[in-house]
């Protein structure tokens, strides 16, 4: 994938798939330290530690409609192009936690992508599910937390078109009066 924040769609529909009923989405820049690390974290079903040891093998996956599973084997490959790594903690019952690092500089490190459009997509196709989004670079942080937004829209369905256009209209002006983008 060109873009990171399609890694950030793929990872957070495998939460979805999971049943949760929470996703924290959080991305932290630090250009001094030259880190860029994604975190996801959900209240699914988490996974036992077997399907944990096979998850980043792309010839496993726990889906029936495919035999392949690509995601996570190709966020964890651009992530170590790019100077990172990968960690997954997951346990059933508990939830999961992936978390990609990178050289923030890094020749080879793809770029975030039109975030505040996977945000808004994920948002508007799954109402019930309470998402964070959270994005610091170098001090300076915007926060999205769709709990807070249905408490101003109080009888306004969150996944309305008209709502889902300024959230993602919020999404990047936030970021870019912070200069986080």
């Amino acid at each position: 994938m060109k873009e990171l924040s399609l890694h950030i769609l793929d990872i957070v529909q495998n939460a979805i798939s999971a049943e949760a009923g929470g996703v924290v989405v959080r991305i932290e820049e630090d250009t001094v330290a030259n880190t860029f690390a994604i975190s996801i974290a959900d209240n699914g079903r988490g996974m036992s530690r077997e399907v944990l040891e096979r998850v980043t093998d792309p010839y496993y996956t726990s889906r029936q409609t495919r035999k392949v599973g690509m995601g996570i084997p190709l966020l964890k490959h651009s992530a170590e192009q790019a100077g990172g790594g990968l960690t997954i903690q997951s346990a059933p019952g508990e939830g999961t936690a992936v978390e990609a690092t990178f050289v923030h500089d890094h020749i080879d490190r793809p770029d975030l992508g039109d975030i505040a459009g996977v945000m808004v997509l994920l948002i508007g196709g799954n109402p019930e599910i309470r998402f964070r989004y959270e994005h610091e670079k170098d001090g300076r942080e915007y926060v999205l937390d769709t709990e807070e937004v249905k408490e101003v829209l109080e009888d306004m369905p969150i996944s309305d078109p008209a709502v889902m256009k300024y959230i993602r209209e919020m999404i990047r002006e936030n970021l870019a009066d912070n200069d986080i983008i």
